[in-house]
């Protein structure tokens, strides 16, 4: 019941960061920040729900969670970070998803489909990266970070 649940919210929360960008009326980076979040929250609640089954697994996508979470925060609110951020904001978010992906892949060894969940997170961190450095568009990239999100939650309701 914890996984459907958990599948859910990444599916949810996937379709609300792939619709976001399309109202088009936030800056890039409180798209960017954004898609950080929630992509933050998820693992954090992962990590959570994922203590009895395996503690470092958890402990890892608690940690990454919470750096994200601060990182996100800082960079809605006060666009002084995101200045300063600006150049790397783009390699943060895609660095963050392969790392999202390879503790997927590591952790996920048992499940059906963990390997492929982990796979998808750090292709989709790659091809951030590669999108970020030619095309900065926050609609496309925030997208890509749903994706992710919608593929592991439907890959997690498969593997139940």
């Amino acid at each position: 019941m914890k996984n459907a649940i958990i599948s859910i919210l990444a599916v949810i929360l996937g379709l609300l960061i792939i619709a976001f960008p399309v109202l088009g009326v936030v800056t890039a980076s409180a798209i960017i920040g954004l898609s950080i979040l929630l992509l933050g929250v998820y693992l954090m609640i992962a990590g959570i729900s994922e203590l009895d089954y395996s503690p470092t697994r958890s402990i890892l996508n608690i940690t990454i969670g919470v750096i994200m979470l601060i990182l996100s925060i800082g960079i809605i609110f006060n666009p002084s970070l995101f200045a300063f951020l600006a150049a790397i904001t783009l390699y943060l978010a895609g660095i963050f998803l392969m790392v999202a992906g390879l503790v997927t892949l590591i952790g996920n060894r048992e499940n059906k489909y963990g390997f492929w969940m982990g796979i998808v997170g750090i292709a989709l961190g790659i091809l951030y990266i590669i999108l970020g450095t030619y095309i900065r568009d926050p609609l496309i990239l925030g997208s890509l970070i749903g994706i992710w999100l919608m593929i592991a939650g439907v890959l997690r309701l498969a593997d139940r």
